[in-house]
């Protein structure tokens, strides 16, 4: 490599290096504060950097919530890659999907919180929220790898024919995210009859949504 072009590599690499170091400060910060209390002056000090510094990478906060979302799901994406290079039938990793969300509920609490809050501060959010398009990125690319999921019961003979597979897998992975999300985050508020375990809850609502989709 010449000269120019190892400068020019270094200067990237280390302008993705105060990126990175920005959105995990940002992260800490958030995870404290909440998203409408930290400030970017907040977050510019926690990464030990000026006020300018933060500006120039990230002009408004909306795209610096945005950037940790997207790190958020990209742990997501690594999991659903795994379970899709497992070895075995489609009903075998829809059943491990649904193990690593109820795994979620019990490790990622932190990451779920953050999630739903930022859900939620772009949907309350009354001006079009800036840099929803790197999120929205990372999104599609967790919903294509789930898609490549769904296509192997198409071919396996692991799942029911007599149904639409890909519209039923979606909207029961979907349903067991949410409800997983929601025993995570609400621990404290009385549901029912809630003196059953969550953990306990999940492991029955896959065992409903997998009696469902098994083809016998």
């Amino acid at each position: 490599m010449d000269p120019k072009s190892r400068l020019e590599k270094e200067r990237l690499e280390g302008k993705q290096k105060r990126i990175i170091e920005m959105v995990e400060a940002a992260d800490r910060v958030f995870a404290r504060k909440g998203l409408e209390k930290t400030t970017m002056q907040d977050i510019a000090d926690e990464a030990s950097i000026g006020i300018a510094t933060l500006f120039r990478y990230f002009p408004k906060k909306d795209r610096i919530i945005v950037a940790v979302a997207a790190k958020a799901l990209e742990a997501n994406i690594v999991i659903f890659q795994e379970v899709l290079e497992k070895p075995g039938t489609c009903y075998e990793k829809i059943e491990h999907l649904f193990d690593t969300f109820i795994s979620f509920n019990e490790q990622k609490e932190s990451r779920i919180k953050f999630l739903e809050s930022f859900e939620t501060y772009v949907a309350q959010s009354i001006e079009p929220f800036e840099g929803m398009e790197v999120y929205n990125a990372t999104s599609r690319q967790l919903v294509d790898i789930y898609y490549k999921i769904i296509e192997t019961g198409k071919t396996d003979g692991s799942i029911r024919t007599d149904i639409p597979i890909s519209d039923t897998l979606s909207t029961l992975s979907n349903v067991f995210g949410i409800f997983s999300k929601k025993l995570s985050l609400h621990k404290s508020i009385v549901l029912l009859e809630s003196n059953v375990p969550a953990e306990t809850q999940l492991i029955i609502l896959k065992n409903i949504f997998l009696s469902y989709i098994k083809n016998d």
